[in-house]
């Protein structure tokens, strides 16, 4: 063998023992005692192998190298029989520590279990919860539970999920501390509100590098303590939000106290009153109210009501009105204003402009309804409510546009149609449509109604409803007219023309044309009034009477008047004529040949002149007859008085009754001359009236006692009836006794035998009534406007009236006295004539004829 055989050997062996060396030092590490003796045979083993393989290499036989072999081999077999019995040694003693370790970690075990479970009825004991979370990233670890009363659930992933169980503001609360907990330590105590109202409280602190959070559900006193911080807390945000935004906002606002001192202030309430900030508003108590706004906060303080009231507020030096709010508190009061000057002015103007369209519209004579985009009735006008005839009550209920058409057909107000629901659909169908529609409707009574339905932008429609039935009429009765003036024209004998305005002659008759003899087609020429005026001057040629025509066509005077004159032509023929303006600023001219009228008035106003002076003749004649009658009838009732008269004699009765008969007969006579001349005297007007206080009463007496033979003859009774308080009446005594003799007396002439004649008196304001009323046969209809005439006499039967004077005198002497007579009668019942006297004197006393 040679040298470096034995090495390579001798390195081998050298591995093999290294390869024991490292089984038995895995030993010591606490590996099993079997398990290096295992190790130990393996690297013998191994080393055994590489020195064969070294041997080999070096190119040595087996025989070379066996009896080394074999010293190897017995040395690795005695240290292998070592190690077995140290292994088993070992092994032994490896093993029972074994079973020791085993039984005390199953000791431990069992006490730790105890422990956990000792420890989870604690927590569950208490109604609680706890999460720990250990590494980032690990599950965290949830024990015990919290009563279903809390709204937390029961699984442990829904209940780690904070926002699914919890009030928003609780679970981002929570997450934010949890957070924080984990990655800085800071504990934290939180009340927590959950979904369903209910309050629990969560705890969060370090231990044992843990971050454990407790949950715990609060007793009755602790629920309640959270859920008044809860309140608290919610309740101050709300304030500092709201005094945020009352602080922000433009409208003064101010807070007081019990004894209504302000305590706070916004600053739009320090610029109302133009001071530097709040503070100073608050500090000098300065008042925004005037006395009577605060007069009336402070009454619903004391009311404990909440003031809502509109004032007007001083601003900044200006009047502006102010929407005022005053609500009680337990410690004071807050209050707000806010500005509505621009809101009270813009609803005044809109509600005038609403007011005053809606008076305009309800003075219209067209018919207005405006439904609103439901289709119920809106707005109406009284056109409206006239035109369909419907009740206000109905109208004022909202009906829909469907109800008023069934209801205006079930009274046959609406056009009959074949196909109603077609026809009723398309009025409808205006809702829908973007266009105004127009309507003819026909109506049964012969109206025809013009409608108009416009829809409005926002909704609705907006019907219009025009009767045109009278226009039609009048259209058609405006055509007939025209033909009906066109033939009038034609046909009268009075020449008319028509000038424009600008002075050409646009419409003329032709009488017009044959009165100045114009030609036919210069007429249809429409010539200016010029030419026209050129050739009517060769009839007549007044140049004054022209240019006064010409001026009143085409005269630019802004108050256009009439015009009118007479000509005369060449030819003799007399013309009236006369310009009148016409609205739409043409002129009329007309021309009327009125020779024969004027012939005919000149003969008539000489005919007349001679009736005048004829009636005045007699009047003369009649009145100077009358006055030389006078003094004979005086002399014969004065000789009658004589012979009557014992002293002159006896007489026999046919005597005695024949001067009676004269007596009475020239009485007569000259009573009815007596008339005559005072109705000359009148007509002359040289009546004079001797006015004073006059006796009413007495002159009625008077009156009786001359008419009492009368009276007796026709067996009638007068009666007399002054009332009181007539008095003195100013007047004419004689004069008015006349009156009442001449009333009197032809109440006696047509009284029955056995009647009764009434001569009353009273005061009617400030004047005073006489009244002569009989019981006789009355007057007929058509005699009663001519018993005041003179010298009408009525028949009554064979009875012949008087002569005619006695009512005419009546009528005269008491319009002389400034009153009027009046008459009311009626066939078979009697006759009433009433004198009406003013209560003071007539303004003049001489007659006027």
């Amino acid at each position: 063998m040679s040298g470096r055989g034995q090495g390579r050997i001798r390195s081998g062996l050298q591995s093999g023992f290294g390869a024991l060396a490292s089984a038995t030092s895995g030993y010591g590490k606490g590996l099993s005692r079997r398990f290096a003796a295992l190790l130990a045979s393996t690297a013998l083993t191994i080393g055994a192998a590489r020195a064969e393989e070294a041997g080999a290499a070096a190119g040595l036989g087996f025989g070379e190298i066996a009896p080394s072999y074999e010293v190897v081999s017995s040395a690795i077999l005695i240290g292998v029989v070592a190690i077995a019995f140290t292994s088993a040694f070992a092994l032994m003693r490896q093993r029972r520590q074994a079973e020791e370790l085993s039984q005390r970690l199953m000791r431990e075990t069992t006490s730790m279990r105890a422990d956990l479970d000792r420890i989870e009825t604690l927590i569950e004991a208490d109604d609680q919860r706890v999460v720990a979370w250990t590494k980032a990233g690990d599950a965290p670890i949830v024990a015990g539970s919290l009563a279903d009363a809390t709204g937390a659930p029961r699984s442990k992933s829904a209940f780690l999920s904070f926002g699914t169980w919890l009030a928003p503001d609780a679970a981002s609360g929570l997450d934010r501390a949890v957070e924080r907990l984990r990655a800085e330590g800071e504990t934290f105590l939180l009340p927590l509100a959950t979904k369903i109202g209910h309050f629990i409280e969560a705890s969060g602190r370090v231990a044992g590098g843990q971050a454990i959070v407790r949950f715990r559900d609060l007793s009755a006193e602790r629920r309640d303590h959270a859920a008044l911080v809860s309140a608290h807390a919610k309740l101050k945000r709300e304030a500092e939000a709201l005094q945020a935004v009352l602080e922000a906002s433009a409208f003064p606002a101010w807070m007081r106290d019990t004894a209504g001192r302000l305590t706070w202030t916004n600053s739009a309430y320090a610029r109302a009153l133009e001071v530097a900030d709040a503070g100073v508003a608050v500090e000098r108590n300065l008042e925004l109210l005037d006395g009577a706004g605060r007069h009336a906060v402070t009454k619903a303080r004391m009311a404990n009501t909440t003031l809502q009231a509109r004032m007007p507020i001083v601003v900044a030096g200006n009047r502006r009105i102010f929407d005022v709010l005053d609500m009680p508190m337990r410690d004071g009061s807050v209050g707000l204003a806010i500005d509505v000057s621009e809101q009270e002015q813009m609803r005044a103007d809109l509600a005038r402009a609403i007011e005053f369209h809606a008076r305009t519209v309800d003075q219209l004579a067209t018919a207005v309804a405006i439904f609103g985009p439901d289709k119920r009735l809106s707005f109406y006008n009284a056109a409206y409510r006239e035109l369909w005839g419907f009740d206000a009550t109905f109208l004022d209920s909202r009906p829909d546009d469907g109800q008023i058409l069934d209801q205006l057909r079930s009274q046959r107000k609406l056009p009959e149609q074949a196909d109603w629901r077609s026809w009723k659909r398309d009025l409808l169908s205006s809702y829908t449509s973007l266009e105004t529609r127009k309507h003819w409707w026909y109506l049964p009574d012969g109206q025809t109604i013009r409608v108009l339905a416009n829809p409005h932008p926002q909704g609705g429609v907006t019907y219009i409803y025009e009767n045109v039935t009278e226009r039609l009429e009048l259209e058609k009765n405006y055509n007939a007219l025209i033909r009906v003036q066109g033939e009038t024209l034609d046909h009268l004998s009075e020449g008319v023309a028509v000038f424009g305005s600008d002075g050409k002659l646009r419409l003329s008759n032709p009488a017009f044309g044959q009165l100045w003899q114009l030609d036919a087609a210069m007429v249809a020429a429409t010539p200016h009034i010029g030419e026209v005026i050129a050739v009517c001057q060769r009839l007549h040629d007044d140049a004054e009477t022209w240019a006064r025509l010409k001026g009143a066509v085409t005269g630019l005077a802004e108050n256009r008047a009439r015009t009118e004159g007479r000509m005369i032509r060449r030819n003799g023929s007399i013309l009236d004529y006369a310009s009148v303006p016409l609205p739409d600023g043409a002129t009329m001219v007309t021309f009327l040949d009125i020779t024969d009228t004027v012939n005919v008035e000149q003969a008539l106003r000489e005919k007349n002149e001679a009736l005048v002076e004829a009636d005045k003749v007699k009047t003369d004649f009649v009145g100077s007859v009358s006055y030389e009658m006078r003094s004979p009838l005086n002399t014969i009732i004065g000789f009658t008085h004589l012979l009557t008269d014992p002293k002159m004699g006896e007489l026999t009765p046919k005597q005695r009754e024949y001067a009676g008969y004269i007596t009475s007969s020239s009485e007569q006579l000259a009573g009815l001359v007596d008339g005559i001349l005072d109705l000359a005297t009148i007509d002359a007007g040289m009546m004079k009236l001797d006015i004073a206080p006059v006796d009413l009463a007495k002159a009625a007496n008077a009156v009786a006692g001359a008419l009492d033979k009368r009276l007796k003859e026709a067996e009638t009774r007068l009666a007399i009836d002054i009332a009181a308080d007539v008095g003195a009446l100013p007047a004419d005594a004689a004069r008015l006794e006349q009156v009442l003799y001449n009333l009197t007396s032809n109440a006696i002439r047509y009284s029955k035998p056995g009647g009764t004649i009434t001569l009353s008196a009273r005061r009617d304001g400030g004047d005073v009534v006489v009244t002569v009323e009989d019981q006789g046969a009355g007057i007929p209809a058509d005699q009663i406007n001519q018993v005041f005439d003179r010298f009408f006499a009525r028949r009554q039967g064979a009875r012949r009236g008087g002569a005619g004077l006695g009512l005419a005198l009546v009528k005269s002497f008491v319009e002389l006295h400034g009153g009027r007579v009046q008459i009311d009668s009626e066939e078979g019942r009697g006759t009433a004539v009433t004198c009406r006297f003013p209560g003071t004197a007539p303004a003049g006393k001489a007659a006027h004829g």
